[in-house]
């Protein structure tokens, strides 16, 4: 219900694939009605806008934007949204949830030139990033 009146956001780590299915058919009705927090600019955040999204440090924020490059470094691979690493908004992927992607055909390398909708919690750790520990945070959006 909350979702619905646009009053929440869905989470990303619900293993019924039916009710998550649910959630984001719902919170997606109320985005596209413009209903309760999609009223405005301010639910979605763009890449492009480190401030905006450092503001959120510790909170639940969905960000959107085009996957400039992907990088391996270590256990950890990079989905950069702007060239300069310390400064502009990335997400992170451990090694050791590549699997869980390979199990839905999604490959880290594969989101690189794409627009993509990512959620999770905002870390500052050299920049604002988001942690991805399942697919469910990443939903691929029309170019």
């Amino acid at each position: 219900m909350l979702l619905a009146q646009g009053e929440a956001f869905a989470a990303a780590d619900i293993p019924d694939k039916d009710c998550t299915a649910a959630l984001f058919a719902a919170e997606a009705d109320a985005r596209t009605a413009k209903k309760g927090i999609w009223s405005g600019d301010s639910a979605t955040k763009n890449a492009e806008s480190a401030g905006d999204i450092l503001v959120g440090n510790g909170r639940f924020m969905l960000v959107e934007g085009r996957v400039l490059s992907v990088r391996q470094a270590g256990a950890t691979t990079y989905l950069n949204f702007g060239r300069n690493w310390t400064r502009d908004f990335a997400v992170t992927i451990s090694r050791r949830v590549l699997p869980s992607f390979e199990a839905v055909s999604m490959t880290p390398k594969s989101l690189e030139n794409r627009r993509i909708r990512v959620r999770g919690f905002i870390e500052t750790r050299t920049g604002p990033r988001i942690e991805v520990l399942r697919p469910g945070q990443i939903e691929l959006l029309v170019n």
